[in-house]
């Protein structure tokens, strides 16, 4: 039975950096966003409920989504972009438990989910880490990255629960105020940590 390791943080506080750390080290990673984005390929029920609702014209020519269409029509439209999440969720869910599954012999399962308090996911992890940094940091590191203003960044960041109730909420804080190699260290301080546990 593996140990389902979820981890999350915030937009711009280095979480895809955390992932790619436990990549490296060998494990098996369930990234809900990839998942997000196989539910809807051609010919699955998820994308046939998106067509229902949203209507054939979010087709293109190969019968695939046409995401940026529909990128236009949730972002436009709050009532939407809900929507599209309560249609899509059971699918999602349904897949990313299939995958921690299938992974069962493994002693570790990192899963990867940027939404993991908001989407209620937390019930389905061993422990949840949060990769953190203060909310001024954030904003900088996002307005560099994506080249926003401050107005925007602070928009974007807000649409999240905040990295506080986050950081409160976590089982395990890995702090990413300083460099890659800090970051990292945290990592395997962590997982070597683990797997003395695992043995003992």
């Amino acid at each position: 039975m593996s140990f389902i390791l979820g981890i999350t943080g915030g937009i711009a506080t280095g979480k895809s950096t955390a992932v790619a750390h436990f990549r490296q080290l060998g494990f098996p990673i369930v990234d809900a966003d990839l998942v997000a984005r196989a539910v809807v390929r051609p010919k699955t029920p998820g994308l046939k409920a998106v067509i229902d609702t949203f209507g054939p014209s979010l087709l293109n020519e190969q019968g695939a989504l046409d995401r940026e269409a529909l990128g236009k029509i949730i972002f436009a439209d709050e009532e939407k972009r809900k929507q599209l999440n309560q249609l899509l969720s059971p699918f999602i869910r349904q897949e990313i438990l299939r995958q921690i599954a299938a992974a069962a012999d493994q002693p570790l399962v990192v899963v990867d989910i940027p939404l993991l308090y908001e989407a209620g996911y937390e019930q389905y992890m061993d422990q949840v880490a949060v990769v953190y940094v203060p909310e001024i940091i954030q904003k900088q590191r996002l307005m560099l990255r994506n080249q926003l203003s401050e107005t925007e960044a602070a928009a974007r960041i807000a649409s999240q629960l905040s990295i506080e109730k986050k950081k409160v909420r976590g089982d395990i804080i890995f702090d990413n105020q300083g460099t890659i190699t800090d970051l990292t260290r945290q990592i395997d301080a962590w997982v070597q940590h683990f797997q003395e546990t695992e043995q003992s």
